[in-house]
């Protein structure tokens, strides 16, 4: 359902010649020979009403980097040009995912930094090899969402069967459409696509802004290059202890807890939606809703599998809470199906981009790390999971399931622990339930010169660039020239979090463009854009 500036994209490499003059620690001394070798990005403009002076590009990398003039897939870019005297080189930039396409970041980024900063850079967006514009871009299973699916809860049987014959059904079809491309789609083949583009670019080093899974690929880069870091934002942060089936039980403790920070809000609220002053007790008939719908799908779309799906977004992002809290109570108060579809299909509905993005995201996930072949293992972990944390246990389980059954074999994580970087800024809400604050901790300590920014009881996934001031004011000041906060114990420097929002009778709400969803308007111009751009699930 979601459209950005990716479409716009389709630039094609030439040969090398000069770039635009770069700062002398961001140019390469090369020799003739090297210099013919190198291939440099050709722009052209695709800037859209958003971001007028968008340019797109693409450039060819090695399928297998283990044979290097052998088969070339193309990688999508785009780039915000720099305008000032001052260059401090190219920022590259990563929504997240893995399968996030990132074409449309670059003009977010630039456009939402101070224009003096953001005239400094050349902001790059890319879409990582098999997502969106890069080709192949890969759809293992096209309408593997389409609805309704079996209930997530394997209650019976039955139901288990038939949610196991879909996972193993995904992972046989990527195996016989992409057997020859599968083994090469991994976090560290992404990084050295990063390391490509860099040469592309006629850079030495470069600065990387990442976001959610994008935090993770930013520290697998400075492991493999770290001579090739100049500044390193990483904001919600992926913790590498858990890559990846133990990242995803984390998850489901972590969006349980947001799920009943929600029940609570509406609870606060309850002039407005009428479902009780009790959290529990609103939460109770969240769970009475799922039981019907799994019965009755509304609309014969939203059944409790999809339910799930469409309150999921509100564990990464409270700006969607009172579209959804007033599609729970149209439900439960007035039998009233309307809203629940409409939030079902501006949030959690799945097109093509989808497809594509799941494809990925399944195909780096199940490659980078080993996960239980054995179901029972599944089973076992995810019931114990449920008994505590029900609301996304089993339906995370089985968006991961096909990883049991994946064709490839699967790496060894990296031990992304340096001590070779310069400063290096980290940002991580306390609550966050996508990355949870453990990961921001334990990249800290893990790389030696960093500094960790806290919003402390902030639940948002994604939290820099998304209006709050203290934690825009530590980004700016890095981007600008290298300052970090430098404090005793676990962080360095803690910034409040933003308000909840208002329901939406109480303050004018406004439709996003990239998430069919509304927000409140306040939310709008910032966190609800990024967040409509950082997707779900990663």
């Amino acid at each position: 359902m979601r459209r950005s500036a990716a479409v716009l994209c389709g630039a094609t490499v030439v040969l090398a010649g000069t770039v635009t003059s770069v700062p002398a620690e961001a140019t390469p001394s090369l020799t003739t020979a090297t210099a013919q070798a190198v291939a440099k990005v050709s722009w052209k403009k695709c800037g859209t009403d958003d971001y007028p002076t968008l340019q797109c590009g693409s450039v060819k990398v090695p399928l297998d980097y283990a044979k290097p003039q052998g088969r070339k897939i193309t990688l999508a870019l785009s780039r915000v040009p720099h305008t000032a005297k001052k260059y401090q080189g190219p920022l590259l930039v990563n929504p997240g995912g893995p399968g996030g396409s990132g074409l449309g970041l670059a003009g977010f980024v630039a456009s939402s930094l101070p224009k003096a900063v953001a005239a400094q850079y050349d902001v790059i967006g890319f879409d990582p090899r098999g997502v969106g514009d890069s080709k192949p871009a890969l759809d293992c299973k096209p309408g593997y969402f389409n609805p309704v699916r079996p209930d997530s809860v394997p209650s019976t049987p039955a139901i288990e069967k038939a949610n196991l014959e879909r996972a193993k059904s995904f992972a046989a079809a990527c195996g016989r459409k992409y057997a020859d491309v599968l083994p090469y789609i991994n976090t560290v083949n992404a990084v050295k696509d990063m390391d490509s583009i860099r040469k592309s670019l006629g850079a030495k080093k470069i600065n990387y802004f990442g976001y959610s899974y994008g935090t993770y690929l930013g520290q697998v880069y400075a492991k493999l290059f770290p001579g090739h870091v100049r500044r390193l934002v990483l904001d919600s942060i992926v913790d590498p202890d858990g890559v990846w089936y133990d990242a995803n039980i984390s998850q489901d403790y972590a969006f349980d807890a947001r799920q009943k920070a929600f029940m609570a809000w509406i609870a606060k609220y309850n002039s407005t939606y009428k479902l009780g002053t009790d959290p529990a007790k609103v939460g109770a008939k969240w769970y009475a809703m799922r039981a019907a719908l799994a019965k009755t799908p509304a609309g014969g779309e939203v059944g409790a599998s999809e339910l799930e799906d469409t309150f999921i977004p509100g564990g990464y992002y409270n700006g969607y809470w009172p579209s959804l809290a007033q599609a729970f109570a149209a439900y439960v108060n007035h039998k009233d199906t309307a809203p629940l579809v409409k939030a079902y299909e501006g949030m959690a509905a799945i097109d093509a981009s989808g497809d594509n993005g799941y494809s990925i995201y399944t195909a780096v996930q199940c490659r980078d790390a080993s996960w239980p072949r054995d179901w029972n293992q599944w089973r076992k972990d995810n019931w114990a999971v449920y008994e505590k944390a029900p609301f996304m246990a089993w339906n995370n389980a089985w968006y991961n399931a096909p990883c049991a059954f994946w064709p490839t074999k699967s790496l060894k994580p990296v031990n992304v622990a340096n001590s070779k970087l310069p400063p290096v800024l980290l940002f991580q809400a306390t609550n966050d339930a996508a990355t949870p604050y453990q990961g921001g901790v334990t990249v800290h300590r893990l790389l030696k010169h960093s500094s960790l920014v806290v919003e402390q009881g902030g639940g948002n996934h994604g939290i820099s660039l998304s209006g709050n001031a203290c934690l825009d004011k530590y980004l700016v000041n890095y981007l600008t020239d290298g300052t970090v906060p430098r404090g005793h114990g676990t962080a360095d420097a803690v910034c409040k979090k933003l308000p909840d929002p208002k329901p939406q009778a109480a303050q004018p709400a406004k439709a996003t463009a990239l998430t069919g969803a509304s927000a409140p308007a306040a939310a709008v111009s910032g966190g609800a854009t990024l967040h409509g751009m950082l997707g779900f699930r990663g």
